[in-house]
């Protein structure tokens, strides 16, 4: 069979902790990711993409089986993915592919993942959590006889040049590798974001965006070297694209990029993330390669939960009934505009808490009274924040409780509960927020369905 009429391979480019706009086509100037711009020219971007849960282990347990956390009862970083649980690994397994995964998994409580809770990946170099057994220069993961592997290079590039000798070996055949990167996450025993040395202090002087100049937290401190980190990974995409490219694999590879959540840099909590602003769930993405090279610059809401049927469906596979992501790929080919018009999002950790954003509105809602990791839900839930995204797109003015905007926080309680009834969540009660006067402001007609 020739090259380009077999099964299109897949590569998920998949980071940690990057906000959407560490890339230049979201406005960035810092000429940071000159391969993710192009890739997203070339294919398709997912203009509005989002995390579902901004959590490591939740977040990667949605994309993993195309479901949402609590459905697969992973609602924080202290649970595993259940054996029983049918991955990404499990259909392009059974559709005939040769299946690897590189790096970082958090989706177990062992450093060292046993075979049993590798999510059917065939083919394995990684560590649960690789904060925990590596550091930048100092690249430790565990092959599939569970035997330490010590990589050579910063850690980026260690496993980008795993990937590509992935990549070389595997050519004649199909496959679909995960390349999950710790970058640009903090390493966590220091607390600091580690650069590669010749990127150490080349943005000591960095562009920040507005809600980390209006909040602060530790941005001024962190961003120098997290813009760094970001940097070296669009080098290394660079790189496997240039291996695909150099082995004749370009016109027949699908490469989707995003990351598990963002980074508020300690100003909405403290910590990261694990709220429901942008800086914390809104995530870069862009994908290349056979049904996305005409998809062009897509605007619909596009959440990790869809990752799975989209990638699935894209290489015409049967989307399996038990996932409740959507395949984005009719949007994608210009079959259909039809499309959900709006994201939900699960938090934990922080907060028991849920969230649901539109193109003009943000409405979350949390539970005070639970344990943000014993508890993954709630029956009452109380409003916490109200953001109207066009006037406040960094969300400095939480508009909850306001008595101009009753309306649309009704709007928004009706649009979250049928996202839980989605999620397979029992139906909550929502208390509203207290009053709050609100001066000029007002709404005109049919802005609360925006």
């Amino acid at each position: 069979m020739p090259r380009t009429a077999r099964k299109p391979n897949v590569v998920v480019f998949f980071t940690d902790q990057q906000r959407w706009d560490t890339t230049g086509i979201h406005g960035n100037p810092m000429g940071l990711t000159p391969n993710f711009d192009r890739m997203a020219l070339e294919g398709t971007h997912f203009y509005h993409a989002y995390t579902c849960q901004p959590v490591c282990l939740p977040a990667r347990a949605a994309l993993q089986t195309g479901m949402y956390s609590t459905q697969v009862r992973c609602h924080t970083n202290g649970c595993s993915l259940p054996t029983d649980a049918r991955t990404l690994a499990h259909c392009f397994n059974d559709a005939g592919y040769h299946t690897g995964y590189i790096g970082k998994w958090h989706l177990c409580k062992e450093l060292v993942v046993p075979k049993r809770l590798r999510g059917g990946y065939r083919e394995w170099l990684g560590a649960n959590v690789l904060e925990h057994c590596s550091d930048a220069y100092n690249c430790v993961m565990y092959d599939g006889a569970s035997k330490e592997v010590k990589l050579p290079g910063y850690r980026v590039d260690a496993q980008a040049d795993a990937a590509i000798r992935f990549i070389d070996r595997n050519q004649a055949r199909p496959f679909f590798l995960f390349l999950s990167f710790l970058e640009p996450h903090f390493q966590n025993h220091r607390d600091d974001y580690p650069a590669p040395d010749v990127y150490a202090d080349k943005y000591l002087d960095p562009w920040t965006p507005p809600d980390l100049r209006a909040l602060g937290g530790s941005s001024a401190r962190h961003l120098p070297g997290y813009y760094g980190m970001v940097k070296r990974l669009d080098d290394a995409l660079g790189r496997v694209r240039d291996a695909l490219k150099s082995l004749g694999l370009s016109r027949n590879t699908i490469v989707l990029f995003t990351a598990d959540h963002g980074c508020h840099f300690k100003t909405r909590n403290g910590e990261y993330k694990r709220s429901c602003h942008d800086g914390s769930i809104r995530v870069p993405a862009a994908a290349v390669g056979p049904g996305f090279m005409a998809g062009g610059r897509v605007q619909q809401m596009f959440s990790l939960v869809d990752v799975a049927p989209t990638l699935l469906d894209a290489c015409g596979i049967r989307v399996p009934k038990h996932m409740v992501g959507r395949s984005i790929m009719p949007v994608v080919n210009h079959r259909s505009a039809v499309w959900p018009g709006e994201v939900f999002v699960q938090i934990s950790e922080s907060q028991v808490g849920r969230a649901v954003r539109t193109h003009r509105w943000k409405y979350c809602v949390t539970a005070p009274d639970k344990h943000p990791n014993l508890d993954a839900g709630s029956g009452t839930y109380r409003e916490e924040a109200l953001y109207d995204l066009y006037a406040d797109p960094y969300e400095l003015n939480n508009l909850a409780g306001f008595t101009s905007h009753r309306l649309v926080a009704d709007v928004m309680k009706k649009r979250l509960l049928r996202c839980m009834a989605r999620a397979a969540e029992p139906r909550p009660k929502i208390v509203n927020a207290p009053e709050v006067r609100s001066g000029q402001k007002r709404l005109l007609p049919g802005e609360e369905c925006e």
